[in-house]
């Protein structure tokens, strides 16, 4: 069984955003605090609902997807930023009941995540 992203060990060096990978790390992972490039708004992505560790996921076409929580039966909410106008950010609440919502790149309020994901590959 895979060892859960929230298990993983952390890095220990700082990642630039160019060095970001492009897919999931399976023995690692990419805290924010070890991304000098981070705003403020990803730093305390998960500090409303008690999470201090925010963790880079992937890109999905121009942004970068970070996640705050676990991502399964639990409180998460995820950001991804434009890597090339980090002003540029969307979010999306997941709710431990499974439910979600967020504005995604199209501008539309979306209630699952896997179109909310789209709506980044798309807009890129």
């Amino acid at each position: 069984m895979a060892t859960p992203a929230e298990a993983r060990p952390a890095v220990t060096h700082d990642v630039h955003t160019e060095d970001l990978p492009p897919l999931p790390q399976r023995d690692s992972l990419i805290p924010a605090d070890r991304w000098p490039e981070a705003p403020p708004e990803l730093r305390s992505l998960g500090a409303d609902f008690g999470v201090d560790l925010v963790a880079y996921k992937r890109r999905i076409g121009r942004y970068l997807l970070w996640r705050a929580g676990p991502a399964v039966h639990a409180d998460a909410r995820y950001m991804a930023l434009a890597s090339d106008d980090l002003a540029e950010q969307y979010t999306f609440r997941l709710f431990a009941d499974g439910t979600g919502s967020g504005v995604g790149a199209d501008g539309v309020s979306h209630t699952r995540f896997r179109t909310w994901k789209e709506s980044l590959r798309d807009s890129s």
